[in-house]
């Protein structure tokens, strides 16, 4: 993986891709009519690095992620990616809990949507083939989904954000529904495809444990601000059950379950 320092954290010997953007947060609030959801959020974000952001239902992780993704826009504050406050939609990719997959549509051509901008031929196909390949389905191109598994829609969705090689690939809580087996395994692709792809990472997720798994960086919400932000300088692959691991994942539960 191409990488480059970022001096954000001068104590840390981590670095991160060139190849994934940087983004800036600074005093960022939502707010809903008179309901204020993020109160002045401020963050750093290196190019490459994965965050996880987690929290109770309601803290505001899911409108954050919205945000970052270019869905919606602050109503206060600024959001920059690259140094640039607009124009930064198509570097980023959102990817949801469901695989939201075009059921008329084959396995091929669902992750061709994600070249929508680009122009219809050979080299489209190829890309989709390609990103199939970097998920493991290589062969399921001329497939259906609906006979396909829920993990197995799911790396259809991921290849579907990866063909357009984003620089900010955002998780919405893309392995809530797969049994626990299929979300190691997904866990284990979603760590695999970072690292080779170098994008920036940011996993909005319930699961703590997976947060510390997949995460360089686990920031906790609590009423709309960031209550933690904690690094996870563990080496990779992490094992579950690692003792490490357990110890981290055990401070923000314990931080988390106090509120």
């Amino acid at each position: 993986m191409n990488v480059a320092t970022f001096d954000a954290y001068p104590d840390s010997t981590v670095r991160y891709s060139a190849a994934g953007a940087h983004l800036q947060l600074r005093g960022v609030t939502k707010s809903f009519g008179a309901n204020t959801v993020l109160h002045g959020i401020d963050l750093d974000i290196p190019p490459g690095q994965f965050v996880a952001i987690v929290g109770r239902s309601g803290c505001g992780k899911s409108t954050l992620l919205r945000l970052l993704s270019g869905l919606d826009k602050p109503s206060g504050g600024t959001i920059e990616i690259e140094g640039a406050t607009t124009g930064w939609d198509d570097h980023v990719r959102l990817m949801f809990q469901e695989p939201r997959l075009l059921p008329w549509q084959r396995v091929a051509a669902n992750v061709a949507v994600g070249l929508s901008h680009a122009p219809r031929g050979a080299d489209r196909k190829r890309e989709a083939q390609e990103a199939l390949e970097q998920v493991g389905l290589g062969t399921r191109g001329g497939d259906w989904p609906s006979v396909l598994s829920g993990g197995q829609k799911q790396r259809v969705a991921l290849a579907r954000a990866l063909v357009s090689h984003p620089r900010v690939l955002a998780f919405d809580e893309p392995l809530g529904a797969l049994d626990a087996l299929t979300r190691i395994e997904m866990q284990a692709l979603i760590e695999q495809v970072w690292q080779d792809k170098g994008f920036t990472a940011i996993v909005v997720t319930h699961d703590v444990s997976e947060a510390v798994t997949l995460a360089d960086r686990v920031l906790l919400l609590d009423h709309g601000r960031v209550d933690m932000d904690v690094t996870v300088d563990l080496p990779r692959p992490r094992r579950h059950g690692d003792p490490a691991a357990a110890a981290i994942e055990g401070r923000i539960l314990d931080r988390l379950l106090a509120r």
